[in-house]
C-alpha cells in the first residue's frame, strides 16, 4: 500500500502555443494516432473511411505513449507515459499535416510502486474530464477538461486495495476506469485486486470518492482473473468485464440506483481446444449495442459476439485471426464499418471491414507498419455550426 500520495499539475498554457514536435505532409482523410508500448513515440496515419486505406505520417512526437486519447471535438491529444510520476501530456493537433505540439503536462506524483506507470486515459461522453488508471501507484483519478480541450488540477485521487494470487498481482494495479450512464459512479476494473471498484463520481467537480464510511462499494471477480476492460451496453443495465489472466468476459447486470453489480453470465474468449498462454487485452461495444469485439493475446485471434437487445447476454458468433501477434488493443471506427487492431508484438496495426448486418468481421489485408503499437485514437473534424476549435 502506498503510505503518502501528492498531486501536481504544471501550469496550464494556452492551447495554441507550444513547437511544432514533427511537420508531415498533407492529405486528405481522418487522422490515427497510435501509442507504442516502450518506444518513446506517438505514430500518426491517415485513414480514407470510403475507401479503407491507411496512410503513414510516421512518427509525430518524441514522448512515452502507454495510451492515447483524442477529444471528440477539438483538436487535441492525450498521452499518458509510462515513467513513474504518472505523466499526462497535451498535444495540439495540426489537422491538416497531423503534427503535434506539446501544450501543457500534468503529473500525478506518488511514492514509487511497481513498474508500468498509466494503464489508461479516457475522457467521460461529455469530454468534460480526463478518467486515469494509475496501474503502477494503485490509484485512479479525475482530471477536469476545459472547453477548450485543455486540462485543469487534478481533481480527484482515489486508492485501491487488494492483491491476488498471481505474481504480477502484488498489489492494486488499476486498468480501466469509466463512468456509469447515470454519472453517479465511477467504476474501476482493477487487475492486482481481482476487483471492480464502485466510487461516487460528482459530475459538477468531476471528483470521485469512495462514498460509505466503509470505502467504495466493489464486485469480486475470481481469485487470479485480473479484470482489465469495462464496457456499458447502451441500455444502461449491463456492464462487460474483461478479465486478463483467465482470458474471459463476465456479463453483469448494473443497479445504478444502488450501485451493485450482480454476475449474469461468464464466457471464455478461449477456443475449446487451447492451451499455452492465457491472456484477453481489449473490449469493444458496437454503438447499437448489438455487438462486443474482444482481443485474445493467447490465441491471437478476435473473438465476436452478438448481444440480446434487451438482456445484453452473449453470443459467440465470430473467432478470426488478429493478422499479426499479440492484439494488445482494438477499436471501433466511429462510423462502425471497421475495426484496428494494434498488433504489438508484430508491429503492425491492422484493418478489419464490419458487417453491420451481422457482427462479422474480414481482415481487409491493410496494414501499418508501427513499432510496437498499444492502442489507437481517432481524430476527426467536427460537423456542424460552431464545430472546431475555440
Amino acid at each position: 500500500m502506498l503510505t503518502a500520495m501528492t498531486v501536481s499539475a504544471v501550469a496550464a498554457t494556452p492551447l495554441l502555443s507550444g513547437t511544432p514536435a514533427v511537420a508531415v505532409p498533407d492529405g486528405p482523410g481522418e487522422l490515427l494516432y497510435i501509442g507504442t508500448w516502450g518506444q518513446g513515440q506517438v505514430y500518426a496515419a491517415r485513414f480514407d473511411p470510403g475507401r479503407g486505406t491507411m496512410t503513414s505520417l510516421g512518427s509525430v512526437a518524441q514522448v512515452s505513449s502507454n495510451w492515447v486519447a483524442a477529444h471528440p471535438a477539438r483538436p487535441v491529444l492525450y498521452v499518458a507515459g509510462s515513467e513513474q510520476g504518472g505523466h499526462i501530456r497535451v498535444f495540439r493537433i495540426d489537422e491538416t499535416s497531423g503534427a503535434l505540439r506539446q501544450l501543457d503536462e500534468i503529473t500525478v506524483e506518488t511514492v514509487p510502486m511497481g513498474s508500468g506507470g498509466l494503464s489508461y486515459i479516457g475522457l467521460t461522453k461529455k469530454a468534460d474530464a480526463l478518467l486515469v488508471a494509475d496501474f503502477a501507484a494503485g490509484s485512479a483519478v479525475t482530471v477536469p477538461v476545459g472547453p477548450d480541450g485543455g486540462l485543469r488540477s487534478v481533481a480527484s485521487v482515489v486508492q485501491d486495495a487488494g492483491s491476488g494470487p498471481s505474481p504480477r498481482q502484488t498489489g492494486p494495479h488499476p486498468h480501466h476506469v469509466v463512468i456509469d450512464p447515470s454519472r453517479r459512479y465511477a467504476l474501476v476494473a482493477d487487475f492486482g485486486a481481482d476487483r471492480v471498484f464502485v466510487y461516487d463520481y460528482d459530475p459538477a467537480t468531476r471528483r470521485m470518492s469512495a462514498g460509505a464510511p466503509d470505502g467504495p462499494g466493489s464486485y469480486a471477480t475470481a481469485p487470479g482473473s485480473g479484470p482489465r476492460r469495462l464496457a456499458f451496453h447502451p441500455n444502461g443495465r449491463t456492464l462487460y468485464l474483461l478479465n486478463e489472466l483467465t482470458a474471459d468476459i463476465q456479463v453483469l447486470g448494473w443497479d445504478s440506483a444502488q450501485g451493485i453489480l450482480t454476475e449474469r453470465q461468464l464466457l471464455t474468449t478461449n477456443s475449446p481446444d487451447h492451451t499455452g498462454t492465457t491472456s484477453a487485452a481489449e473490449l469493444a461495444v458496437s454503438r447499437d449495442g448489438r455487438h462486443l469485439y474482444t482481443s485474445n493475446r493467447g490465441e491471437n485471434t478476435l473473438v465476436v459476439f452478438s448481444a440480446a437487445p434487451e438482456t445484453g447476454l452473449l453470443t459467440e458468433i465470430q473467432r478470426i485471426p488478429c493478422a499479426g501477434v499479440t492484439p494488445w488493443s482494438l477499436a471501433l471506427h466511429p462510423g462502425g464499418r471497421w475495426l484496428f487492431v494494434a498488433n504489438e508484438a508484430s508491429d503492425s496495426v491492422n484493418l478489419f471491414a464490419v458487417d453491420r448486418a451481422s457482427g462479422g468481421l474480414t481482415d481487409t489485408g491493410a496494414s501499418l507498419a508501427v513499432p510496437r503499437p498499444d492502442c489507437i485514437a481517432f481524430s476527426r473534424r467536427p460537423e456542424g455550426p460552431g464545430a472546431g476549435p475555440s
